[in-house]
């Protein structure tokens, strides 16, 4: 694969009203990167921002490749009476052009996205008859569908079980495997740290790196205002006194 995703400096936010400023990625076929803030610390604005939904206030945002972009869900989007086939199978409509004929390879990419993310069994149920995390799944397979160079996902386990979590990280896995570039936000700390790159958010950039390097009490406590230390073979959230809240 060739995909390839970059930022140089760059800038995001609404209405000349900068989120996030001096944000500079470089990412090559198979990197993981993922996104990690509290709600309202620019991590969907960064996404969107990626994926060509907003404009950069400032500095500049390079994509090579066919993007797969998961924005969050919308329960009021499926008034339509969309079966989950019917939403899987327009990850291919960027494929088809204005004709949108779906080919035997077509066919074949949407049976295996839905089987990856384990909502084959309910591909003819309407949308608005599935449960939050059902319809997440199939949001997903629609992504995989696309069988993108960089996939750009917006809190891909939201609604998710544990078991469906553990599926689609070995689908992230599978997905990087192939070369494919994931991009991922994430409040998961867990999941974060099963990435090869980390972005700490906080409507600044908290820190940028591995896992292990970004992933650090200090940092959490900066960015969260609460910090996760190991004592034993516990997880101990400890707070930062005073802090103001966003």
């Amino acid at each position: 694969m060739t995909g390839a995703l970059a930022t140089d400096a760059v800038t995001v936010g609404y209405d000349d009203h900068p989120v996030v400023d001096d944000v500079t990625l470089r990412l090559s076929p198979g990197d993981g990167l993922a996104l990690v803030g509290s709600n309202g610390s620019g991590k969907s604005t960064l996404l969107r921002t990626l994926v060509g939904l907003l404009p950069p206030l400032a500095g500049r945002v390079h994509l090579d490749g066919r993007v797969g972009y998961l924005g969050q869900d919308h329960a009021h989007g499926f008034v339509l009476p969309l079966r989950a086939l019917d939403v899987v199978r327009m990850g291919r409509f960027a494929r088809l052009g204005l004709i949108r004929r779906l080919r035997a390879a077509d066919h074949r990419a949407v049976a295996d996205a839905m089987a990856r993310m384990g909502c084959a069994e309910f591909a003819q149920q309407p949308m608005r008859h599935l449960s939050g995390g059902q319809r997440q799944r199939v949001r997903l397979a629609q992504a995989l569908a696309t069988e993108a160079d960089i996939l750009v996902l917006d809190e891909p386990t939201a609604a998710i079980d544990a078991a469906g979590r553990e599926q689609y990280l070995a689908v992230v896995a599978e997905e990087r495997a192939r070369g494919a570039i994931v991009v991922s936000a994430t409040h998961d700390i867990g999941e974060a740290a099963r990435c090869g790159q980390v972005l700490l958010l906080a409507n600044r950039v908290v820190a940028s790196g591995p896992p292990e390097d970004v992933l650090t009490p200090e940092h959490l406590l900066a960015a969260f205002g609460i910090a996760l230390t190991k004592v034993d073979s516990f997880l101990v959230a400890t707070e930062e006194p005073h802090r103001h809240e966003r």
